[in-house]
């Protein structure tokens, strides 16, 4: 883990690993709510080319629930973001972010603790791609 996130590279084309990083987040109770294929929207509104990037937006629906009714604050920094990279043909980095690291931000102790379990969920997630 870096202090933001916890990366990965794999052998695997872009499609495939989001694939797998899907089904590895899902082994793990998180959702994918929403996918930006950044290289595609980056072309579209500037021009300009970018290596094959996918966002994806990741949740844990009941630990999502536990952090938003002790502080609300914390729907600024939801959904947790993993992001499925081509580094070189045939190899991508895959890289979700650690949310005890975001919960650090809005400076609340328990959400930090909270935040804890789902690192180790996704970290088990990623080790499982």
């Amino acid at each position: 883990m870096t202090a933001i996130n916890f990366k990965r590279e794999i052998a695997a084309t872009v499609d495939e690993a989001v694939e797998r990083t899907t089904k590895a987040l899902a082994a793990e109770g998180f959702g994918i709510l929403t996918r930006i294929d950044m290289h595609t929207k980056i072309k579209e509104k500037t021009g300009k080319d970018i290596v094959p990037t996918v966002i994806l937006g990741a949740c844990n629906p009941n630990m999502a629930y536990e952090a938003y009714t002790a502080n609300s604050d914390v729907a600024s920094l939801l959904p947790c973001n993993a992001v499925v990279r081509e580094v070189s043909a045939g190899k991508v980095s895959v890289e979700l972010a650690a949310p005890s690291a975001l919960m650090v931000i809005l400076g609340d102790a328990k959400l930090v603790e909270l935040a804890r379990e789902a690192d180790t969920k996704i970290g088990r997630a990623l080790a499982n791609l």
